[in-house]
This record gives C-alpha cells, structure tokens and sequence, in this order.
C-alpha cells in the first residue's frame, strides 16, 4: 500500500508541473499526500463488499407485507469520465418477502457504490440489483437525483441542472400502482 501511495504522490506531483505550478513551494508541498489520501477515501468502496456488510442483517418478519422506503439518502461521488464530483439524494424502496434487512444497511449499500468512480445510471442499478440479489424482496426500487460538477464546473456550464435516474425491479416494474406510490412516497416531506 505505501509504494501505491508513492505512486498516487507522484501522479499528482506530475499533474502540479503539468498545468505550470511548482509543487515544491510552500502551499503546494503536501498537496500530492492530501490528494492520495482525499482520492483513497473517496473512493473506498472498491474495498467493500456490499454482500458482506449485507450479510448479517437480513431478518426473518412474516407480518410485515408493505412497502419500505429509505428516502433522501446523502451521497458524494465522483464522476469517472472527469473524476469531479457528483452529490445528491438516493432514495431506496423494497417489498418485503418475508424478509427484511437493517435500515442502516440500505444507506451502506449508497455509501459503497458512491465510493467508487461511477456514472450514476451504473450507481442506480448496482444497489437496486444488489438488493434484489441479496433480499429477494417482491420489488426494489432506486432513485437517485444529483448535481454534476463536471456539467457544472466545465463543459456546458449549467448551473442548477439535477440528474434523475431510477431503477425500477419486480413488482415496481411490473404494476404502475406500486411505482406511483413509491414516487409519491418519495415526494412528500415529513420534515
């Protein structure tokens, strides 16, 4: 790991020559340490497995048959086409079948595939599909709404533009009532 820290250090002394700066003077000497540290813990999912923080948290409730909803979700990512960030809100849903999993489990799940050079379309799928895969739930669905600095910051330059993606598994897919209800569910404030 350190003689890859020295790697990520040196990338970033070269990245600081590249655009005309001196990477020796005083505000910019420790800038390759902050930056592979920023940039490891920015993208740490990679070294998380979804199925194992998952795992001991699937519990047994026959009596519980409705929708579960874990809205507005905070999440930072960034964006793997310009390695700029990426944030907003996910917003997860599930109909149990005869299974539930840990509330906190479901914003782990964001957490991890945030972690990790993304598009959001990809991010959408990975946690509505893991869901899927791990709980076997009657239906998952996942939203995700997020601001874009690389749309931001570059490029076309707009400001206040927001992303939506969904993803939309078994009966949220399958029966419009169910989808609707979750989109009002996730619309509606109780704050």
């Amino acid at each position: 790991m350190a003689s890859d820290q020295g790697k990520a250090q040196a990338a970033v002394r070269d990245l600081l020559l590249h655009i005309g700066e001196d990477p020796d003077r005083e505000g910019l000497a420790r800038t390759p340490i902050r930056v592979a540290e920023a940039l490891e813990f920015m993208t740490r999912g990679y070294h998380q497995d979804p199925r194992k923080i998952i795992n001991g948290a699937i519990f047994s409730e026959e009596g519980y048959s409705e929708m579960i909803v874990c809205k507005d979700v905070d999440f930072y990512s960034l964006c793997e086409h310009h390695l700029l960030p990426f944030m907003g809100k996910a917003h997860v849903a599930y109909l149990p079948n005869r299974r539930i999993i840990g509330l906190s489990k479901l914003a782990r799940l964001v957490e991890i595939y945030a972690r990790r050079l993304q598009v959001q379309e990809r991010m959408t799928t990975q946690i509505a599909q893991t869901i899927m895969e791990v709980l076997d739930p009657l239906g998952v669905a996942v939203v995700l709404e997020a601001e874009h600095l690389c749309m931001r910051m570059r490029g076309v330059e707009k400001q206040n533009s927001w992303v939506t993606t969904s993803a939309m598994l078994g009966m949220f897919r399958d029966r419009q009532e169910t989808r609707q209800e979750f989109m009002n569910l996730i619309r509606t404030s109780t704050r």
